[in-house]
């Protein structure tokens, strides 16, 4: 029987090093039908023409712009043939075997909309960064990630219906994305596939984590763990998320609580700290939504 053809997407900004070590590990899998898309996302300092050199299978694309996550992505699901499309970020490296489970999960079922593998923290093996997540407290925009920082001891070896898939590694079939749309390109940076699984959800079907399905991730290699863009646009995300999915009654407490407690907890928060880069950016994110408090460009969803 055939196999169903996997697209796998990475996105690659600058450090074209770490997205090659991704591609090696990439060779290695025992999966035979895919094909490989990597988006140069306009790195602005190293060459990244060295990815298509030493990995001439490939397709490779390279942005005019930066697109950001959730632009670069949809780029290349644009130029994706597979029935299954899998995006991955380029810090990450992969089990031999990840693939099977995952498209078998899809196989079993039409109702499953998205599925992420267990990831696990790439410097510590031993240690899993995701194996499931819980729904969004609807007041903080906030959730809890299942095992996170824990030591893997089987403990999640089990497949189990997610809140939300994880954006490091997450596969989709190309009918649900021709259904529901791309990713919102407004978020930039964090939040889109948070985004993104609650409409995959509202269109009906099911996120799944699958517990055989392993990836390594390095975490953060773009943006840096505790850098002030993170601050930027982790905070800037976290309230479109908010103004996009939550709605009425929900959205004026949430809304509040941001204004009266969040905001000025966090802001306090960074000047007592002594940061005053984190405090700049985070000021930075509330101040955008200020200016755009009625920008369409919001609730704008791309078409296919």
């Amino acid at each position: 029987m055939e196999l169903p053809l996997v697209s796998i997407i990475t996105i690659n900004y600058d450090h074209p090093e770490v997205t090659c070590e991704l591609l090696a590990s990439l060779r290695k899998i025992t999966y035979p039908a895919i094909e490989i898309i990597v988006v140069d996302n306009a790195s602005p300092n190293d060459d990244p023409s060295v990815i298509k050199q030493n990995f001439d299978e490939i397709q490779f694309i390279q942005s005019k712009e930066n697109l950001g996550f959730a632009g670069g992505n949809n780029l290349g699901i644009r130029n994706a043939h597979g029935k299954y499309i899998l995006l991955l970020n380029n810090d990450t490296e992969v089990d031999a075997g990840f693939l099977e489970p995952m498209v078998a999960k899809f196989e079993s079922s039409a109702r499953i909309g998205a599925i992420s593998p267990k990831i696990k923290f790439f410097h510590t093996p031993d240690t899993i960064q995701f194996s499931g997540i819980t729904e969004f407290n609807t007041y903080t925009i906030r959730n809890r990630g299942l095992g996170f920082g824990t030591r893997d001891s089987g403990q999640f070896d089990k497949d189990a219906v997610t809140a939300y898939c994880h954006g490091a590694a997450m596969m989709i079939p190309m009918k649900v994305l021709r259904k529901v749309g791309l990713m919102a390109e407004c978020y930039f940076l964090y939040y889109e596939e948070h985004d993104f699984g609650s409409r995959i959800r509202r269109a009906g079907y099911e996120l799944w984590y699958v517990h055989n399905s392993t990836v390594f991730h390095k975490e953060s290699i773009s943006t840096g763990k505790l850098s002030p863009l993170k601050t930027y646009y982790m905070n800037r995300s976290r309230l479109l998320f908010l103004r996009r999915n939550i709605s009425g009654v929900k959205f004026v407490i949430a809304a509040l609580y941001q204004l009266l407690i969040a905001i000025p907890k966090n802001l306090l928060g960074f000047l007592l700290k002594g940061t005053p880069g984190h405090f700049k950016a985070y000021l930075r994110a509330i101040t955008w939504h200020m200016t755009h408090l009625f920008s369409k460009e919001i609730h704008k969803q791309p078409e296919f």
